[in-house]
């Protein structure tokens, strides 16, 4: 039995990096339900490789390019890292909400594999902000606290998918692969939350912040995140009768953007 538990953990743990990243995982893993169900407590594992990576992308940037290039390199390894997954579900969540059409409508506009003129302007206007706040963060701090910032977005905003999946209803029911989550449960978003924490906590440490001080910032992280990503998915629970694998990638690009902000924000009230 717990061979098994352990074998079901690894092969959970081989999804989440397969399923959210491009990182190339020479495993086959099943996408079968208590695999996946487990996958979403290491969501916040795959937001830290992403956030590493960037992080030495960053660094390798800072030798030679100027702040405001590197700040667009920068998104496109991003971007790259997650094979355009969450910016997909950006859109398409832009197109069919913003159509103000009936829910059913909407449901069907956000299936469609084209990119409609909402979905177009929700990403450019998105890209910009989070291009902006980059440089800003680059150019405004020699400390070590960008670099912080930059690591733990992506954990934090794959942490409330989990969170996003175990508390609100799937729009589509029986459809799609959201169906295989449907195992999801409160305990998962415990452990993938106590995940996040600690990546978090090894990550201010190593930028030399004291205990105290993390113990103050990682409560306004999560508040970050939850007010963010639940003001979020309360509004497209209301708009489309539940969430879908789309809404769970725009959440994911809100909540990254929101922790990038708040970071610009505290270093400039710093």
């Amino acid at each position: 039995m717990a061979r098994h538990n352990i074998k079901l953990h690894a092969q959970a743990l081989a999804a989440a990096f397969q399923f959210l990243t491009r990182l190339p995982i020479p495993v086959q893993v099943p996408f079968e339900g208590p695999v996946l169900t487990r996958s979403v407590i290491y969501f916040p594992l795959a937001g830290a490789f992403i956030g590493i990576s960037l992080t030495a992308g960053a660094l390798l940037l800072n030798l030679a390019v100027p702040v405001w290039p590197s700040a667009v390199l920068l998104l496109v390894l991003w971007t790259a890292l997650s094979g355009g997954l969450h910016m997909d579900g950006w859109m398409d969540t832009a197109d069919g909400v913003l159509s103000h059409r009936s829910r059913e409508r909407m449901l069907e506009i956000m299936k469609d594999s084209r990119v409609g003129a909402m979905g177009v302007l929700a990403a450019v206007l998105l890209l910009m902000l989070k291009a902006s706040l980059l440089a800003e963060l680059m150019s405004g701090s020699k400390s070590g606290i960008w670099l912080a910032a930059l690591t733990i977005c992506p954990v934090w905003s794959r942490a409330w998918m989990t969170a996003a999946i175990a508390c609100w209803p799937s729009a589509r029911q029986g459809e799609g692969i959201g169906v295989l989550f449907n195992g999801v449960k409160g305990i998962n978003v415990f452990w993938a939350l106590l995940v996040s924490s600690a990546c978090t906590w090894c990550v201010l440490w190593i930028v030399g912040m004291s205990i105290a001080f993390i113990l103050v910032l990682l409560p306004v992280i999560l508040l970050v995140t939850v007010c963010c990503g639940g003001l979020l998915a309360a509004w497209l629970n209301r708009k489309l009768g539940g969430l879908t694998g789309d809404t769970y990638g725009a959440m994911n690009e809100a909540v990254e953007a929101s922790l990038l902000l708040a970071a610009v924000i505290w270093l400039n009230v710093l």
